[in-house]
């Protein structure tokens, strides 16, 4: 794909027009990106998406309750086996181009123990979950899981709060493999090392609370 773009302009006699409008078009796109950081506050929940800065609503009930469950549950699990650092909501994943602050996302130990206390960008994750609603759900499906895709995350959960799915993707051969699509059953995560767990959970306080009370019997 991208040697056929590159093949493409090379044999144009605008080649060289061509490579100083996109040089001109990203240092613009780059401006606006300083000025996003900038202005950016913790009251919001922000992105900036493709040159444009993408400032989400407010969750649903049934949003926040799944994405605080999936914390929790990888929050417990990660840090009783000393695995990781899961981050959710307010970090912000700086990409080449774009700039995400998933719902939640888990890095690795040996990356984790490189941040610092005041650390405001973050690289691509080893996991990242996304809670769709239907704001966010082509973007979901779309820019993020081809850019989550093109740096590496290993992992990928998409979650459906209203129908309570879970699709999981792992990264083979720089391309996202569906591996699980249910919402019965059990996820066996390919990141988070032994990471095992029946998917209701996800979607039931109850079922959390007793699978994670099994974790310390």
């Amino acid at each position: 794909m991208k040697e056929a773009i590159v093949d493409e302009i090379m044999n144009s006699l605008r080649a060289p027009m061509i490579l100083e409008e996109l040089q001109q078009a990203w240092s613009e796109e780059q401006n606006r990106r300083q000025r996003f950081y900038e202005e950016m506050s913790e009251q919001e929940k922000v992105e900036f998406i493709k040159g444009e800065v993408v400032v989400h609503s407010p969750a649903k009930k049934r949003h926040v309750d799944v994405t605080g469950r999936l914390v929790q549950l990888l929050k417990v699990y990660c840090h009783k086996n000393d695995l990781g650092y899961v981050g959710f909501e307010k970090i912000l994943i700086r990409l080449t181009r774009n700039d995400f602050e998933p719902d939640v996302c888990f890095f690795k130990k040996e990356k984790a123990q490189t941040f610092e206390e005041d650390q405001l960008f973050f690289p691509a994750p080893d996991l990242v979950v996304e809670v769709l609603s239907s704001g966010t759900q082509a973007r979901d499906r779309g820019v993020k899981f081809e850019d989550y895709q093109l740096h590496g995350v290993a992992e990928y959960w998409i979650v459906d709060a209203q129908k309570k799915t879970v699709e999981q993707y792992v990264l083979q051969d720089q391309q996202y493999d569906l591996i699980t699509k249910a919402s019965d059953g059990h996820l066996q995560s390919s990141v988070v090392s032994g990471l095992t767990f029946p998917i209701p959970v996800i979607f039931d306080e109850n079922k959390l609370m007793a699978f994670l009370s099994q974790l310390f019997a």
